[in-house]
């Protein structure tokens, strides 16, 4: 079983930062990918972006260039900047932890989930 935790989640204005981390623990396995995933109110959650134990990652073209994800594997440690915040950003921000083969940015790749961290973006 692996266990995972959000953290950095708040409020804050449009144009402003934020940095969620997600630490692992329990089970943990390699190769893996760690990724992030969000959820808006009545909306279905979406990719965000991900990254495997090489440090290659991927993103959702709608964060692109404002969304930096990285890990620290030492820490089993996934964490997210996020740059230039939008009221669109505003969402529950998701970690989950997958051992497919690849940098998989579906749901059902992943296995474990955290309980998630809200953004919220003010004007």
């Amino acid at each position: 079983q692996v266990q995972l935790v959000e953290s950095g989640g708040g409020l804050v204005q449009a144009g402003g930062s934020l940095r969620l981390s997600c630490a692992a623990s329990g089970r943990t396995f390699s190769p893996i990918v760690m990724g992030w995933f969000r959820q808006a109110p009545g909306k279905e959650r979406e990719f965000v972006a991900a990254i495997n134990w090489l440090r290659s990652s991927t993103y959702a073209d709608s964060v692109k260039g404002r969304f930096t994800i990285s890990r620290d594997n030492a820490k089993n440690t996934v964490y997210l900047q996020i740059d230039s915040l939008k009221l669109e950003d505003t969402a529950a921000y998701y970690c989950a932890v997958s051992s497919t083969a690849g940098i998989p940015t579906t749901q059902h790749s992943y296995a474990y989930w955290g309980q998630g961290t809200q953004v919220t973006v003010s004007s």
